[in-house]
């Protein structure tokens, strides 16, 4: 088990770093913190990403109209409630990481449960997509077959959304006390379990897509029920039982979800949304295909970088709980700075493979050269995907989801949508035209995000969370000794 950072932490903020010596010295304290949170969760997000992946591979054995339907209805209808879901779920992040810093580790179980309740009404919101599945695809455009039995999936995959109410914020009440570890064992031994399912399901009992949509469920569940028994067995400090207090003040927690949500789901609708236009250029058959091989790789390297961006929001609530404005700016800057050189070092591997990564995908000559001439806009879409998810790791850290999602939305649906629908249908540029628009977004939206970041007084921050503390049940910090200037 972990030892949460409150028992090993001091309440004294860093001194200024004045000296190389001095930064050498913070750059790897914070670097140790940082990776020791985000290594766990970044596992755990891989296996989780694993089930999905190895679902499709298994249903692949089928046939093409199979692998086609599960992976539709997975990629399209489970990414729209998976983000909409986590987005509801990330506003435990903010209380939970505030909270635990400033010492009211009781009042943990009682947000949690809160969060519990609010993604339960959300999953009963979002059962109409679900049940409406088939005629939503074939809305979107997808054949009537793929369609049909990509609805049928989706229905069978109805308790694995219901897990996720459950999932979502006793992981946020973990990763808030740094009991990461568990969860990344937890994600490996399912995803170990979830395997030998899929293969007694499909292959031994001949169950096809029904065997896996029950896989599926079964895994989701196994992973919430251990993660709920951990918290209720090894958690006394968080959890004292269940409460009526939770139903407290319910609303406000609301809106703060709803925020999370909207700044989640922008995000990650908005390369969803690249996949749906590309089906309607000509030629659609390689685009798509292109694209969906880019988007693969591109969808490893974010799983990466969704633990990283777990971990600075953990590092930056917690010090600003603990009344430590300066820990939580070089936090930020560290975390930042590795992000990049990550991102950096991702695209100087796909510009030196470019015209070979393909092969491990497919063996249309046609495909891959189509891929090789994406290969650019892959690299510098890494790029700014290192930086973009560790700016909304802050956000949520510090509470500022209202503020990033109406950001999102300038640079991605006003900006950044209509001028790849611009560059892709209008200038006749394609695929490429379409990912290049987008890509000009995701740059405007990091930009005014760093702009954010460097305009913000920490000092503020920290007072900001002793009034947040205070209304949401927990009891003031002493931020006295902060007024300096970081």
């Amino acid at each position: 088990m972990e030892t949460p950072l409150l028992n090993g932490e001091v309440k004294e903020d860093y001194a200024p770093v004045r000296s190389w010596k001095e930064t050498k010295s913070m750059f790897w304290t914070e670097t140790v913190k940082m990776w020791k949170i985000a290594a766990p969760i970044a596992f755990n997000i891989l296996c989780q990403y694993g089930t999905n992946s190895i679902t499709s591979i298994f249903v692949g054995h089928l046939g093409d109209i199979q692998l086609s339907s599960v992976t539709i209805s997975l990629s399209v209808i489970g990414t729209f409630s998976f983000g909409f879901m986590l987005g509801m779920g990330s506003a435990l992040e903010t209380l939970c990481g505030q909270a635990f810093g400033a010492g009211q580790v009781h009042m943990l179980g009682v947000y949690m449960q809160r969060s519990w309740i609010v993604l339960w009404v959300s999953c009963i919101i979002l059962l109409p997509v679900y049940i409406f599945a088939t005629p939503i695809l074939k809305l979107l455009g997808q054949e009537d077959e793929i369609a049909d039995l990509a609805g049928q999936f989706t229905l069978l995959v109805i308790p694995q959304l219901f897990s996720l109410a459950i999932n979502f914020p006793t992981q946020k009440f973990l990763q808030a006390q740094s009991r990461v570890s568990v969860i990344a064992w937890i994600g490996f031994v399912a995803l170990t379990i979830h395997i030998v399912l899929l293969y007694l399901f499909v292959y031994v009992f001949d169950w096809g897509t029904t065997g896996a949509a029950i896989a599926f469920d079964i895994t989701a569940w196994e992973i919430t029920i251990a993660q709920v028994i951990y918290v209720m067995g090894w958690c006394k400090e968080g959890w004292h039982g269940f409460s009526w207090s939770a139903f407290n003040d319910i609303w406000a927690f609301v809106r703060l979800s709803i925020a999370s949500a909207v700044m989640s789901c922008l995000e990650i609708w908005y390369m969803m949304s690249i996949i749906i236009l590309t089906g309607h250029l000509d030629n659609a058959v390689i685009a798509v295909g292109s694209l969906s091989i880019c988007m693969n790789l591109n969808g490893w390297e974010a799983m990466l970088f969704i633990g990283i961006n777990a971990a600075i929001s953990v590092r930056v609530s917690n010090e600003l709980g603990l009344g430590r404005p300066r820990a939580a700016k070089y936090s930020v800057y560290v975390t930042v700075f590795q992000s990049l050189l990550i991102g950096f070092f991702f695209m100087v591997v796909i510009l030196i493979t470019k015209d070979y990564f393909a092969v491990f995908f497919t063996s249309s000559k046609d495909l891959q050269i189509a891929v090789a001439k994406l290969a650019f806009l892959l690299g510098i879409t890494m790029v700014l995907n290192s930086v973009q998810p560790v700016i909304s790791g802050v956000a949520i850290g510090g509470g500022w989801q209202a503020l990033v999602a109406y950001i999102n939305l300038g640079s991605y649906y006003v900006f950044g949508l209509p001028l790849g629908y611009l560059l892709g249908y209008e200038a006749k540029l394609g695929v490429k035209g379409l990912w290049s628009g987008m890509i000009c977004g995701t740059a405007l939206q990091t930009l005014l995000l760093l702009i954010v970041l460097y305009r913000t007084n920490w000092s503020k921050e920290v007072e900001q969370t002793t009034a947040r503390m205070r209304k949401w049940g927990g009891q003031a910090i002493d931020s006295g000794n902060n007024e300096d200037s970081i």
